[in-house]
């Protein structure tokens, strides 16, 4: 049985790895298996499937990360029922940080594959993350929503899209980009201050007033 299970976490660390470093569409199963140093019989007994695999991987990070976001949310709420949506935009930020304790650099590596899914559009991780951790994506939709009461749901779709983009972005371009506000402006930040550096830009672009 510790075999086993020690072939699924191989299976999970090396695919984790490298769909984070490559994308989700050009990492191939024969690669996966070749740095897990397992069969590709190990991959479909343990997964089944590539979809399967992709799912298992994130959900290492959903099934910690969600109810812990959740839990803070609401913390939030009971504390203050009005909530800017700087206050739920941060309440984020330690739950995404706790997840380098899970896994080394697991905050960056997260926020990577969730963007991989959104600029590779796995329809199917879709489907998987709003099946699994609905409630918790309604929970933070509708504490935005009744932050900014003022702007419209089909307009607050939108402006959340545009929120996920925007990490999506900033998560990718994370080195380059305190590389060069080191370079530039003796700056020095880590994944923490790119994260709070955001929020501000976040919560103004999904609050401004519609025309």
């Amino acid at each position: 049985m510790a075999n086993r299970s020690d072939t699924k976490t191989r299976i999970l660390d090396a695919a984790e790895k490298l769909f984070a470093e490559r994308g989700f569409s050009e990492t191939s199963l024969r690669l996966i298996t070749s740095k897990a140093e397992v069969n590709l019989a190990s991959v479909n007994y343990h997964f089944g499937s590539k979809k399967e695999l992709i799912r298992a991987v994130l959900a290492r990070y959903l099934d910690v990360f969600m109810p812990v976001a959740s839990a803070e949310i609401v913390k939030l709420q009971n504390s203050d029922e009005t909530a800017s949506l700087n206050d739920i935009f941060s309440a984020l930020v330690e739950p995404l940080l706790d997840l380098n304790q899970l896994r080394t650099e697991g905050t960056r590596t997260f926020l990577q594959l969730l963007g991989r899914g959104y600029i590779e559009s796995q329809g199917h991780l879709r489907w998987f993350i709003t099946t699994h951790y609905g409630e918790h994506l309604t929970l933070f939709v509708k504490a935005v929503a009744d932050s900014a009461p003022h702007i419209p749901p089909a307009e607050m779709f939108w402006r959340l899209h545009f929120t996920l983009g925007t990490v999506v972005f900033t998560m990718a371009s994370a080195d380059a980009l305190t590389e060069i506000a080191a370079a530039d402006f003796n700056e020095h930040n880590d994944i923490e201050a790119v994260i709070r550096k955001v929020i501000p830009y976040l919560s103004a672009g999904v609050s401004v007033p519609v025309n």
